[in-house]
């Protein structure tokens, strides 16, 4: 019994780390909307976002997991580059205009 306490709890720990993480995922999801647009954002980075975002609805997996963990890393990879593609962009921007 004490087995099933603990196998209970690490299910409950892993669906609260999961909405976490999914929280910060739509937070950075809104944020993209407009880097997205930006014409100084490299294409390389725009396509990575959207291969992650049809890998996450997509039926393949490359982890069989039911809290979709592989999905949402790839996602956040996809969107840690597009930012930090939006903020090269900026100071790029800077330097020409300084």
């Amino acid at each position: 019994m004490v087995g099933t306490d603990r196998t209970g709890v690490f299910w409950w720990v892993l669906v609260a780390a999961t909405l976490a993480v999914a929280a910060v995922l739509a937070v950075r999801l809104f944020r993209a909307r407009r880097l997205l647009a930006d014409s100084g954002i490299p294409m390389s980075r725009k396509m990575l976002f959207w291969g992650a975002l049809v890998y996450l609805v997509s039926p393949v997996d490359l982890l069989p997991d039911p809290v979709l963990l592989d999905d949402i890393g790839v996602l956040l990879v996809a969107l840690r580059m597009l930012h930090r593609a939006g903020a090269r962009a900026v100071e790029r921007r800077a330097e020409g205009t300084g």
